[in-house]
C-alpha cells in the first residue's frame, strides 16, 4: 500500500468553516485539472475504482451509495454492476420539504435530475432518512481524507445529518482520488463523523492500523 499523503495549504489560523471552504476550492480546482471523467463511457480509472469498491463490500446485500457527478471518483459503473449482481442500493433523494431522504436504485436509465442542482436521483418510493439503517455499509463522497479518517465533504451537510442514523458498527467508506489522501489534519467540527475505510483507484484499506494512518508525512 502507498503511504504517501499530499500536503495541503496551512489553514490552522482560520475558523473551521473558513478553512474548509479554502481547502474545497483548492481540491476542486485540482480535480478539474487532473481528474476529468470521460464525456462518454468509462476509463481504466473507473474500472479499477469499481473493482476496489466491489472487493470492499463483497457479500453485502444492501449498501448506501451516491451518484457521482462532475469530477468526483466515478460510481456510475459501480451502480451498474451492483444492479447486475442483485445488490440493493440506497441513493440520496431530496424528499418533501427538503428532507434528507433515500430511494432505491432502479437502474441507470431511471436516474434523473429531479431537483435543480442536485445529483441524479431514482424514482419510486421516497424513504425517510432513517432508512440508512438498512445499509450494511455507507459509501460516501469526499474531497479529501486525512490519516485520522477526517473527511472533507462538499459542504452540503447531507452526511452530517444521516450518518448518525446508521446502525452501530456499520462502516463508512470514503471514495477519493489517489492524491486526495492528505497529511492533515483536516479541519473538523463536532458534527463531522470520521470514516473507517478509504477507497481509491489504486487501493482500498481500513484506516485503523493501516500504513497510511501510521507513517510520517510525505513532504514531496
Amino acid at each position: 500500500m502507498s503511504t504517501r499523503a499530499r500536503v495541503l495549504p496551512d489553514t490552522s489560523s482560520l475558523a473551521a468553516d473558513d478553512a474548509k471552504e479554502q481547502l474545497r476550492r483548492v481540491l476542486r480546482e485540482h480535480r478539474a485539472a487532473h481528474h476529468r471523467h470521460p464525456e462518454h463511457g468509462h476509463n481504466d480509472t473507473c474500472e479499477r475504482l469499481t473493482a476496489h469498491i466491489l472487493q470492499a463490500i463483497s457479500g453485502m446485500d444492501t449498501v448506501a451509495a451516491y451518484v457521482s457527478v462532475g469530477h468526483e471518483p466515478c460510481t456510475r459503473l459501480l451502480l451498474q454492476q451492483l444492479e447486475e449482481s442483485g445488490t440493493r442500493v440506497l441513493l440520496p433523494v431530496l424528499g418533501p420539504h427538503l428532507a434528507r431522504s433515500w430511494g432505491y436504485f432502479h437502474g441507470v436509465a431511471d436516474l434523473a435530475e429531479r431537483s435543480p442542482g442536485r445529483p441524479p436521483e431514482p424514482s419510486g418510493e421516497v424513504l425517510p432518512a432513517a432508512a440508512i439503517a438498512d445499509a450494511e455499509a455507507v459509501i460516501v463522497p469526499a474531497l479529501a481524507v486525512d490519516r485520522s479518517g477526517r473527511r472533507l465533504g462538499q459542504g452540503g451537510g447531507w452526511y452530517d445529518r444521516v450518518l448518525p442514523l446508521r446502525r452501530v458498527g456499520v462502516p463508512v467508506f470514503a471514495v477519493v482520488h489517489d492524491d486526495e489522501l492528505v497529511a492533515g489534519p483536516l479541519p473538523t467540527q463536532a458534527h463531522d463523523a470520521p470514516v473507517d475505510v478509504v477507497i481509491t483507484p489504486d487501493e482500498w484499506f481500513l484506516l485503523e492500523g493501516s500504513a497510511f494512518a501510521g507513517t510520517p508525512t510525505d513532504q514531496d
